[in-house]
């Protein structure tokens, strides 16, 4: 095929993709604003948080701090600890002491075909006693109101299942090129999650992901998502296709996170799991890969190589200006998706506002982490048959 042919097949792709971003993101300009803390509670309901930690006693202070603070209508949080050897569990059983809401509880060992956390989370279900459950990560620091929040948030939206986006704190400057990128990938596969969306479009973040228990444990609890490295979205998606209201929505208010230490620590942690390969089905993988890498991976190259050839005198064929025009329009496309990023970050700057140079890298951790399941996670090593077996429901 002659360059000219090449150039017209590469502008018909992308104009597809770029059209499949759009039709995704478009509903974004109507999306719910962020939810506020709600420091006065409500009493008429209950919900058991549940925390599973496994040699938090780094990160896990201020989560304790940020749970003792919580008012009405929190009846009780059980942090399930799978035999730390760090000092988390003195850490939880001081905390207990002044608040007799906190519960240290220890999972019994991790059965064949289970990841760590989803067990400890099954196990805290097994002893939650709320009409509501709340799933809370170890690295969160909940703002007080939050659990009253969530639970108004659910009732007002009229959802039985709904997780929330955080507020990225106190990241690196190597962290705030690169995660940003990483985050878009999601953004660009599942566009504009809000209120329920399509089963197979739903998003969730386990970091602060709420559920009626009621529901939780009509459809299996956490077992759907046992061997899933995206256990958050998988499960939600389970409960999505058997009938559930499931939603995501802006948590930026309440509550903050530091999930990784570095750029290396989120390429490596976090990138063994966005692909999201336990949650979607390989044909529909591997449509978001395709427009993901059109529309978000290969603009700046483009543009970078179009720009070149025309400085050295190189004869571009007639599809290079068409090329030039869409790329151009995706990068403006990306720097506005960057703009309503913004309030989910505590800091920026240059390294920040210049993450759309990180997209290439982005898309290549999105391909790396598609091809390559991961077989350690949070210390433990899994075996590679079990990550593959994870359940996909449709």
């Amino acid at each position: 095929m002659s360059a000219a042919g090449w150039a017209a097949l590469l502008l018909a792709a992308q104009g597809a993709a770029a059209a499949r971003v759009a039709w995704r993101l478009l509903p974004g300009r109507t999306r719910a604003a962020p939810v506020e803390p709600r420091p006065l509670g409500r009493r008429d309901t209950t919900v058991s948080v549940i925390v599973a930690t496994l040699n938090e006693a780094a990160r896990i202070g201020p989560c304790l701090d940020g749970l003792r603070a919580q008012g009405a209508p929190m009846l009780e949080a059980l942090v399930v600890d799978s035999r730390s050897t760090d000092g988390t569990r003195a850490l939880v059983e001081a905390a207990a002491a002044t608040d007799p809401r906190l519960r240290l509880l220890t999972d019994a060992p991790l059965p064949d075909g289970w990841v760590g956390k989803v067990w400890a989370l099954e196990t805290g279900l097994r002893h939650a006693r709320g009409e509501w459950v709340l799933g809370i990560d170890a690295d969160t620091q909940p703002e007080p109101g939050l659990v009253c929040a969530v639970v108004g948030a659910a009732r007002r939206h009229r959802l039985d299942v709904v997780s929330f986006a955080p507020r990225f704190a106190d990241q690196s400057a190597g962290e705030r090129w690169l995660q940003p990128a990483m985050l878009a990938t999601l953004l660009y596969r599942v566009g504009a999650v809000g209120t329920e969306p399509a089963p197979e479009r739903v998003m969730a973040n386990g970091q602060c992901f709420l559920a009626r228990r009621e529901i939780l444990e009509r459809h299996g609890g956490y077992a759907p998502a046992r061997a899933s490295f995206c256990d958050d979205v998988s499960l939600a998606r389970h409960l999505a296709r058997r009938g559930a209201r499931v939603g995501f929505l802006d948590g930026s208010r309440l509550y903050r996170v530091r999930s990784y230490r570095s750029a290396a620590e989120a390429w490596r942690e976090w990138g063994r799991s966005f692909d999201l390969t336990d949650a979607a089905t390989p044909a529909r993988q591997a449509l978001d890969l395709a427009t993901v890498t059109l529309a978000q991976g290969l603009p700046l190259p483009v543009l970078l190589l179009l720009g070149v050839a025309a400085g050295l005198g190189v004869a571009l064929p007639p599809a290079a200006v068409g090329l030039a025009a869409l790329n151009a329009g995706l990068v403006v496309v990306r720097l506005l998706l960057q703009v309503a990023m913004r309030g989910s970050y505590d800091r920026r700057g240059l390294p920040w506002w210049g993450s759309v140079t990180a997209d290439p890298v982005a898309v290549v951790r999105l391909w790396l982490s598609t091809l390559r399941r991961p077989t350690a996670w949070r210390g433990r090593r899994y075996e590679v048959a079990t990550a593959r077996s994870a359940p996909h429901v449709s």
